[in-house]
Parts: structure tokens; sequence; C-alpha cells
């Protein structure tokens, strides 16, 4: 079965990711053309980038590094949940992204973004890095605004519109994520 990890994008205290993951996994866990599981950056503690050898050459060291690789490889498909940190993603996000290269090789990703500007900034930059980690990127995206989506920019109160908008999203990473197998076998 097709196994997509929902990436909790940031590690921040009192961080709006981990409620946002969560309504993710809520719809997708419905669904039964695909297994969903929640990856939580924190539970890897990945220090800022400490390997000698460039991610490419896949000359992993250090134990973080080793397990965060064998998580991302176990999976098919990715939906990374990130706020908007000054136009872009969170830190955290960036150096996970970057600890592994070939793991993330031909898979699909799909974006759900918070912020106030619903994390469509954050999501642009990551398309960018999505495309050199030869990761597929999806069309549909969630944007949730901090202003109309969250109580007090802290509880989380989607409106029911970006329940259908996270269906699409869903339905685009399960399929390209199956699409994508062949490359992923050889």
């Amino acid at each position: 079965m097709t196994k997509i990890g929902i990436i909790v994008g940031s590690t921040r205290p009192g961080r709006n990711a981990e409620a946002v993951a969560h309504w993710v996994y809520e719809s997708a866990a419905q669904r039964t053309d695909a297994e969903f599981e929640i990856v939580d950056l924190l539970d890897y503690k990945l220090p800022v980038l400490d390997e000698a050898y460039p991610a490419t050459f896949g000359n992993y060291t250090q134990p973080h590094t080793k397990a965060w690789a064998e998580k991302i490889a176990s999976l098919d498909g990715f939906v990374i949940v990130t706020g908007e940190y000054n136009r872009s993603m969170p830190g955290a996000l960036k150096n996970a992204i970057d600890f592994i290269y070939a793991e993330w090789n031909n898979k699909a990703v799909g974006f759900v973004g918070y912020g106030s500007a619903g994390g469509a900034r954050a999501v642009e930059h990551l398309r960018g890095i999505a495309a050199e980690m030869q990761l597929a990127d999806v069309r549909s995206q969630v944007t949730l605004s901090l202003f109309t989506d969250f109580e007090n920019f802290t509880t989380f109160k989607p409106a029911d519109i970006h329940r259908d908008t996270l269906v699409t999203t869903l339905d685009q990473v399960v399929a390209w994520s199956k699409a994508l197998a062949p490359l992923r076998a050889s």
C-alpha cells in the first residue's frame, strides 16, 4: 500500500503546525487508497546540518541523520505542513530537507501552508526546493490564514471550504505517488 507522510514542518514552541497536521491526518485517515502517518520533525532532533559530506553522496555518519533517512525512505509521498516565517518556510524544515537527498527522489509532495498570506510564499519556496530534490509537487495546495482560520492566531478552526481543497491535494499526492512507483523501484 502507498505510504504518505504528513510532515509537521515546525519545531517552534507553541507551533500551529501540529494542529494543522492532525487536521490533515484526520481527513487522510478516512481514505482507503493509501496509509498516512504523521512525521514530526521534533521526534528526530536534527541539529543544524552536521554531516561532513553533501547529502547527494549518501554518506550519512550521524545516528540522527540515519534515522531521518530511514523514515523518509520508507514513505512514497508527503504532505508538508508549513508555516510562513518571514516570507519563507521554517528553518527547521529547510534543515531537515537538506540532511538527506536520495530518500526524497521520485516521490510526490503536496503542501498545506498557513500564515498571514496563507503560507503561499513558504510553499513557493518549497516548490523550488522540491524540484532540486526530485520531488514531484502537486498543483493543489491548502492555504490557511492566521486571520480567519485561527482564533487569536493560535486555536485552529479552519473554514469548511478548506476540506475540499485538502481532499484534492490528497487525491493528487496519492495518484502521483503511485504513478512514480516504477521510478522508485528501479
